[in-house]
């Protein structure tokens, strides 16, 4: 493991976009407001949005003005509290919509839901957190209630690990040095998360992960490397720790997994597409 720390430092050409002066630190810091809402999160007061972004409140103040005059924001003046609106949405699910990866791997991962009855789903990396823009349900009563826009953690999750292994170098440097910026104190945890995914991604062709991200939920995931040179995506099983675990996990979902992996890489090869 010594002899990979190089792989931790960026390269010149991945430096970090903010120092540039082409950065619009403003837009930026928008952006940042903007991803402090959760799936699960419907209005949010000004100062979670100040403790989430790491933003002043005076900034937050300013944004959240911005953002709700351009109706990106709806406002309710009783509470304080803030939530997106339509119209913010609307441009992520427009994208999604037409996310053209997602439309040729379906098929595949229906096929694979109904397989092993678990929750299938593609995604990307979005900063340090990865985006489902694909998801499938099977017909099995006890599934994830998750969904296209579902936005998750990066270093504890299958998915967030499967694109880690699947990774470049260099890209690997970039994540780490973002994910070590975003929380210094956890990224010791973070990082032995992401080497022990290596170990396990050698040696079986996926990853693990067991009640890290969520407590009670398990999922295995593959890299999807479209050869192109782009960032890789990632596939993951992902259902109750209870059931996804031993030989029904490792000897039947693994295989099925890495089997459809290819299948979509294939499938997207072949395609007339674009994204």
């Amino acid at each position: 493991m010594g002899r990979q720390r190089h792989a931790l430092s960026p390269t010149p050409d991945e430096a970090d976009p903010s120092q540039d002066r082409r950065f619009v630190t403003a837009l930026a810091r928008g952006l940042v407001l903007l991803r402090c809402f959760g799936p699960a999160d419907r209005w949010l007061a000004h100062q979670a949005l100040a403790r989430r972004s790491g933003l002043p409140q005076a900034t937050v103040s300013r944004l959240t003005f911005t953002l709700t005059s351009l109706g990106y924001l709806r406002h309710r003046a009783a509470t304080g509290e803030y939530a997106l609106s339509p119209a913010v949405l609307s441009l992520g699910f427009s994208v999604l919509s037409n996310f053209e990866i997602g439309r040729l791997a379906r098929p595949f991962m229906e096929t694979l839901a109904e397989d092993t009855q678990a929750a299938i789903s593609l995604g990307v990396r979005h900063g340090t957190s990865v985006v489902y823009v694909a998801h499938c349900r099977s017909t099995a009563r006890l599934i994830l209630g998750l969904d296209v826009g579902t936005r998750l953690p990066f270093a504890e999750t299958a998915m967030g690990r499967a694109m880690w292994c699947a990774s470049a170098p260099g890209m690997r440097a970039l994540v780490a040095q973002r994910l070590r910026a975003e929380d210094p104190a956890r990224w010791p945890e973070r990082e032995a998360g992401l080497r022990r995914a290596e170990a396990d991604h050698a040696a079986r062709g996926y990853v693990v992960s067991a009640s890290e991200w969520e407590q009670d939920i398990a999922a295995i995931g593959v890299g999807v490397d479209l050869g192109d040179g782009r960032e890789p995506l990632s596939l993951t099983v992902g259902g109750p720790a209870a059931r996804l675990r031993g030989a029904l996990l490792h000897e039947h979902f693994a295989p099925a997994l890495v089997r459809t992996g290819r299948e979509i890489v294939a499938a997207i090869q072949a395609g007339d597409w674009e994204d």
